[in-house]
């Protein structure tokens, strides 16, 4: 059988090759025969190890007389899946002895090489030396770390970033149509699960130790839904009513579209995406809950195949540069570019356009985006205060969020969720 450290190896390759982790690792896990407890914990070497990667590299660079982008790939791997397991606290006979046993499988030539400069770690630490560098200590690029502190001011940032640095609670939401968070709450007790209730969403199920959430019989027979209090949030913002006609403009890979399926009863929820193929994860999420209201669409969010004023209520969830959800894709803070973030908002400009000209008078246009740049939240509200003077913005939500322009914004410290932006209009 493959074992865990070897599945974690494999992942960090590919990952460090451009793969993203929040898709390749639960393909990888999903062929393996690994128990659950093992899963969890390829996760979080895995999850971890990129996270900490510029932590980690600082540590190996007192170690390592070779740079580190010069080793083979599998060596590369080996060395930081070694150290995160040592600055975890694991055992070093234990974290020395099975990475070694996993890099035999990809790179048995190098074991030498590997077992020495992790065991010469092991000399530094514990207590392991602190850098000197704030962006070293998070393990963060510069340019993250100094944007933050400019548009959200030195203590929310570091706390921001420190909060993305831990590793996101499984969130489900009930479905009303199957359940309710009081009987899906007393079924988890009774089957051993460890329970809260949000305190954001007050019927959001916090649970710890379950391993892959899909494997839950609630959530396999559609009574409940992994999703985070925060993007459950945004659809609270929405107030979808029965009978009303919503249409959710970048809907994949569905959890906000069926969440609004969930509420509008009668009503139709057009969930549009322009990938094919996620359009395919909206309708299987609609079939496992039950939801036939919800009417998987392909199309460009930018030219929609609809006519104007027709629906009661419009959900733009944009594509955004993700600096919110960090926690959850792990190598993003490494991928993303600068530069990016103005090209970002260009197209949350146009989508935003699009989607207003959808809403009919009296109805409701909510924006929202998993990131924390002022680009992306208030500049777009300033944009659209002028681009779109027909539409009044609702009061800004209320604590834990915070007031930013018109909207509001939830940063990861607040509640301990996902970072995200929301404006609610009226037209």
């Amino acid at each position: 059988m493959t074992s865990a450290r070897l599945v974690a190896l494999d992942a960090l390759v590919r990952i460090d090759d451009g793969a993203y982790a929040h898709i390749v690792l639960p393909a990888m896990l999903g062929s393996t025969g690994l128990a659950d407890r093992d899963r969890a914990f390829v996760t979080d070497l895995v999850y971890g190890s990129v996270r900490a990667r510029r932590r980690i590299d600082d540590l190996l660079g007192r170690v390592v007389k070779r740079p580190l982008h010069r080793l083979d790939p599998p060596v590369r791997a080996a060395l930081r899946l070694g150290a995160y397991q040592l600055i975890q606290g694991v055992p070093a006979h234990a974290a020395l002895s099975e990475t070694m046993a996993a890099l035999a499988a990809r790179s048995p030539r190098a074991r030498s090489f590997v077992n020495a400069n992790l065991r010469a770690l092991t000399r530094l630490g514990p207590p392991w030396p602190e850098p000197e560098e704030e962006a070293v200590a998070l393990s963060y690029p510069d340019w993250l770390i100094e944007r933050f502190t400019t548009e959200l001011g030195a203590a929310d940032a570091r706390e921001a970033l420190a909060a993305m640095n831990e590793p996101g609670v499984v969130t489900l939401r009930p479905n009303p149509c199957r359940t309710s968070a009081d009987e899906l709450e007393t079924e988890l007790q009774r089957a051993g699960v460890h329970v809260e209730r949000g305190a954001l969403i007050r019927d959001a199920l916090l649970v710890r130790g379950i391993g892959d959430p899909a494997r839950l019989p609630a959530v396999r027979d559609g009574r409940a839904t992994p999703q985070d209090q925060a993007s459950q949030a945004v659809v609270a913002a929405l107030a979808a009513r029965p009978g009303d006609w919503v249409v959710d403009i970048a809907a994949a890979p569905g959890g906000k579209a069926t969440a609004i399926g969930e509420l509008v009863g009668d009503g139709v929820v057009v969930a549009c995406d322009i990938d094919a193929g996620r359009v395919r994860l909206v309708a299987t999420a609609a079939l496992r809950l039950g939801l036939t209201d919800v009417l998987p669409t392909v199309a460009d969010g930018r030219a929609m195949p609809a006519r104007n004023q027709s629906f009661d209520r419009v959900l733009l969830d944009a594509p955004c540069s993700g600096l919110g959800v960090l926690r959850r894709r792990a190598d993003a803070r490494w991928q993303l570019q600068p530069g990016a973030i103005t090209e970002l908002a260009a197209l949350q400009r146009e989508l935003f356009s699009s989607a207003a000209q959808l809403v009919r008078p009296g109805g409701v246009l909510v924006y929202s985006v998993c990131t924390l740049t002022a680009e992306e939240t208030i500049a777009i509200d300033e944009w659209a205060s002028v681009a779109w003077p027909d539409f009044v913005a609702h009061s800004p939500l209320s604590e834990p969020w915070v007031a930013r322009g018109r909207g509001s914004l939830l940063l990861p410290q607040a509640a301990g969720t996902d970072g995200m932006y929301v404006l609610a209009l009226t037209r």
